[in-house]
């Protein structure tokens, strides 16, 4: 399991994954993805030349296909227990594509290329196609700039959606991640903000289900 040096966080959860582990009696061992070698038979390894066959990794794989051993990705392997596919789903330039398949479907937000923004929509957020936890967003509202953030995203592209204000409790915004299996409700996040953008420092909420 691995992830990038000086990343708390991301550190924290692999910590916790390799708890789960544990408890399932599966061995696991810690590696910085900038620990990681490449072998002479173009096999990624760890510190002791070991040979890695299985990979759990928090690093996005657009930044692994713009790395130097990129091409060796395909041919490594390695089976990576967060599959290439995900680069797909991760790509925001996904949005604009669902809305010109599914237009006014009732889980979607109008979505459009940057270039392609209708000439009436003057409320709405920028986001870079690759961007994560914030960065790089702009939110304009009524033709006016009310919340951006910095960050290192933005050369790869832009889409345009429509804006939609997060609903807000006791002065924080509230954002519901969730997920489904099989069309079915498996789990979800609540993360709050004081500000508009949603951030990697932004606040998990405790919460319980109840029956």
């Amino acid at each position: 399991m691995a992830c990038c040096q000086d990343t708390e966080e991301d550190r924290g959860t692999i910590q916790y994954l390799q708890d789960c582990a544990a408890e399932a009696d599966i061995p696991t061992e810690f590696l910085f993805i900038e620990d990681i070698g490449l072998g002479e038979k173009g096999q990624f390894t760890d510190l002791q030349d070991q040979v890695i066959s299985n990979l759990f990794k928090l690093y996005p794989w657009e930044f692994m296909l713009r790395e130097m051993f990129s091409t060796k990705l395909a041919d490594a392997g390695v089976r990576w227990l967060e599959p290439a596919w995900k680069s797909i789903i991760s790509n925001k330039a996904l949005l604009p594509m669902l809305w010109k398949m599914f237009p006014n479907h009732p889980n979607l937000l109008p979505a459009y290329f940057a270039d392609e923004r209708p000439s009436d929509m003057n409320s709405y957020v920028i986001k870079p196609l690759f961007s994560r936890e914030g960065a790089n967003i702009r939110i304009i509202e009524n033709g006016r700039e009310i919340a951006s953030a910095d960050g290192p995203y933005g050369e790869e592209g832009m889409i345009i959606q429509q804006f939609h204000e997060l609903p807000k409790f006791d002065g924080n915004y509230t954002l519901v991640g969730s997920w489904l299996v099989d069309d079915q409700s498996a789990g979800i996040c609540i993360r709050e903000d004081r500000e508009l953008i949603t951030q990697d420092l932004s606040r998990f909420y405790p919460h319980i289900i109840l029956d």
